[in-house]
């Protein structure tokens, strides 16, 4: 025991030795949410240039889509303000248009949704980040689903609940809990879905 206690202590000590000769920015990017490829998907533009929407047409989009996203855990990292403005740029964009997106759709498996709320006045876009679903009812309702990572196709899906509890953190990155109805909760669901690798059309296959 004593002997491990001894390793452990000087590996700690050469660790800091290390460190002490490391670029402060490189410490940064350490700690933050991000890979070296992820930042350079980022940063492969400018902040309100839209992104390249992956799609199910192609096999290695697809892939990626069915991966799951994971949490944010350092809200101090500064990427994620750019990353932010660079996935709203791509659900605003004029070839997409669409009604929310998600990281993962534009090949960054973290956890961050645009939705846009139909049940506020003016139809804003707002940003959440590390959303889940707590609860939802068991109502459904029926809605006809599309999504930009499915081109040319939309169809009636009837396993949306009704309502949904939701938490996540918001654009300012403090946590909330919200309580979701109608179409506005389908779009949260859908993009949620695809925070955890699963498509409409899955809900399809489910009816069947």
């Amino acid at each position: 025991m004593i002997k491990k206690c001894l390793l452990t202590s000087t590996a700690l000590l050469s660790m800091l030795a290390l460190l002490s000769f490391v670029n402060p920015s490189t410490i940064n990017n350490l700690i933050g949410n991000f890979s070296h490829q992820e930042l350079q998907l980022i940063y492969d533009g400018a902040k309100e240039d839209p992104m390249r929407i992956l799609s199910i047409t192609n096999s290695i989009d697809s892939i990626v889509l069915r991966k799951k996203a994971r949490d944010i855990l350092n809200t101090k990292d500064t990427n994620l303000n750019y990353l932010a403005e660079r996935l709203y740029a791509t659900v605003t964009d004029s070839s997409s248009m669409g009604v929310g997106i998600a990281a993962p759709q534009v090949g960054l498996l973290v956890n961050l949704i645009w939705v846009q709320r139909f049940d506020k006045e003016g139809f804003p876009f707002e940003a959440y980040w590390n959303s889940k679903i707590l609860q939802q009812t068991a109502r459904k309702q029926d809605c006809l689903e599309g999504c930009l990572s499915i081109p040319n196709r939309s169809d009636t899906t009837h396993t949306r609940s009704y309502a949904i509890m939701i938490e996540y953190l918001d654009a300012q990155f403090e946590k909330k809990i919200e309580l979701v109805e109608g179409f506005t909760a389908v779009i949260f669901q859908h993009e949620i879905d695809h925070l955890n690798g699963i498509l409409y059309l899955d809900h399809l296959r489910e009816e069947q």
